[in-house]
């Protein structure tokens, strides 16, 4: 007990924090800004500068919450979080399956609970931590790691809550945490051979999966392949944003200048659509500096990870890192008809508090696994 107490006892000392890490913060600092700003822009025409203030100011308000939170995760040691890995784990199948049974609805999905006036969607907060989860598992097995029943045990382990947010319905955050199993399970050194077979295996249930959606679901999906099938209808959202993207040329059409956004054309222009008003509003070049700012904090995740004093801050960087990969990828695949429509945020981008500060915490933790690493390199 007293080795416990003494090792939370030297968390807190201030030492460790010369080996905190500008860059991480630096790169996520810029994210948020960018965020902000084309935040307001999107809600530009929603409610005039009263609206536009508005979400200006909870969007702030959630970023303080999140920051508090970051320094919070950094400052205390890492391996605390393997020590209640168990109560984690409980935890996030009871947050979502209490979202299952009483949360609102939104967006056609029962996906958040209202706690103390505020919308909270505990399936980003739940993606970190199943993040730490399998880190854990996944450090204890390090031996084992080519193992089928090591495979297996952490397939089964993020298939639950998985399934619960599946079930939502919410099939882009299920994607998520199938992705950030791929990712971890391929980075840990797991078999190819098995990892091939799992993928094979995630293929031949797709269909029942995209089956048990709802029709509407289904015909947004697969939008991508003919945009213009139900322009009106189901594509609607897919053919504004690709109108939208084209429009913006190399440099863009300025902030709160972009027509499709200010003409309210772009659906949920504030969500999961927040790249058309980028590529519209800010253009080519503008996407690609915030595609650049994504690289950089992404590389340097990585670069945390590997230089991690064990396998479980490794585990935790890869995973975190697989995550907003993943997120990036996706969201900006599919505003631009190159991917399904799935709902995935874009992070630091879209707008909404859950995620934002589910994405400090995760990033708070990294930044604990670079401030207790023994022997840091810059």
């Amino acid at each position: 007990m007293g080795t416990v107490a003494s090792t939370f006892v030297d968390t807190l000392s201030v030492r460790r924090w010369r080996w905190f890490d500008v860059q991480l913060f630096l790169y996520m600092g810029l994210l948020i800004v960018f965020g902000v700003v084309v935040g307001y822009s999107a809600s530009y025409t929603s409610a005039g500068a009263l609206g536009d203030l508005s979400q200006t100011v909870k969007t702030l308000l959630w970023t303080t919450i999140g920051l508090i939170v970051f320094f919070v995760a950094a400052t205390v040691d890492y391996h605390w979080l393997e020590t209640f890995t168990v109560p984690i784990y409980l935890g996030v199948l009871g947050l979502l399956l209490l979202t299952t049974l009483i949360g609102r609805n939104l967006f056609g999905a029962q996906m958040s609970i209202t706690v103390a006036g505020l919308d909270f969607q505990f399936s980003e907060v739940s993606k970190v931590l199943m993040v730490v989860v399998l880190a854990s598992f996944l450090s204890r097995r390090r031996e084992r790691v080519g193992k089928l029943s090591t495979i297996v045990g952490a397939t089964l382990l993020m298939a639950v809550p998985a399934y619960l947010v599946y079930r939502q319905p919410d099939l882009g955050t299920a994607l998520v945490f199938v992705a950030i199993l791929g990712g971890m399970l391929f980075m840990s050194g797991a078999s190819v051979g098995w990892l091939a077979i799992l993928s094979g295996a995630c293929v031949a249930v797709a269909p029942l999966a995209i089956g048990a959606l709802q029709t509407y679901q289904r015909q947004r999906l697969f939008c991508f392949l003919d945009p213009q099938a139900d322009p009106q209808g189901a594509c609607y959202q897919l053919t504004q944003a690709l109108n939208a993207v084209g429009s913006g040329g190399w440099l863009g059409e300025g902030l709160t200048a972009g027509r499709q956004n200010q003409l309210g054309y772009l659906p949920v222009q504030s969500t999961d659509f927040i790249f058309t008003v980028v590529a519209e509003e800010l253009g080519f070049v503008g996407s690609i500096i915030l595609i650049g700012l994504f690289a950089l904090l992404v590389t340097r995740m990585l670069t945390i990870a590997w230089q991690a004093r064990d396998s479980l801050g490794r585990m935790v960087g890869v995973g975190l890192a697989t995550m907003i990969l993943f997120q990036v990828a996706v969201n900006i695949g599919m505003v631009t008809g190159i991917m399904p429509v799935t709902g995935i945020p874009l992070p630091f981008i879209t707008y909404g508090g859950s995620s934002m500060v589910s994405l400090l915490f995760g990033l708070g933790i990294l930044e604990s696994v670079r401030i207790h690493t023994r022997k840091p390199t810059f």
